[in-house]
């Protein structure tokens, strides 16, 4: 089992950057795909980035390309979403989850953190 708990969300001005990491508890860390994920107000949860068991391979929403970053750190137990560029748009919690298998559907993460809100001034 993992436990996944965000940090580093907060205000920002357009155009500004934020890092937001997440700390995940248990052994079988390495084992899992992490991905982000976020959730507008009355909006569905929707795909931001996620990355492979040994960083190597990462998938982003079109929303993101360019402007977004995922690592990870295996002997950290730590995943990190550098966000570049911002927009008001990507006013959101932000989630972090683990899955066995990479998918951009949050029903295939099986572990979830409790989210952190970011958001972007216009």
């Amino acid at each position: 089992q993992v436990q996944l708990v965000e940090s580093g969300g907060g205000l920002v001005q357009a155009g500004g950057s934020l890092r937001l990491s997440c700390g995940a508890s248990g052994r079988t860390f390495g084992n899992y795909v992490l991905g982000w994920f976020r959730q507008a107000p009355g909006k569905e949860r929707e795909f931001v980035a996620a990355i492979s068991r040994s960083g190597a391979s990462t998938f982003y929403a079109d929303s993101a390309k360019g402007r977004f970053t995922i690592s990870r750190d295996n002997a950290k137990n730590t995943v990190g979403l550098q966000m570049n560029s911002l927009k008001p748009e990507d006013t959101a919690v932000y989630y972090c989850a683990a899955a066995v298998t990479p998918s951009t559907s949050p029903f295939a993460y099986e572990y979830w953190g409790q989210g952190t809100q970011a958001t972007v001034s216009s």
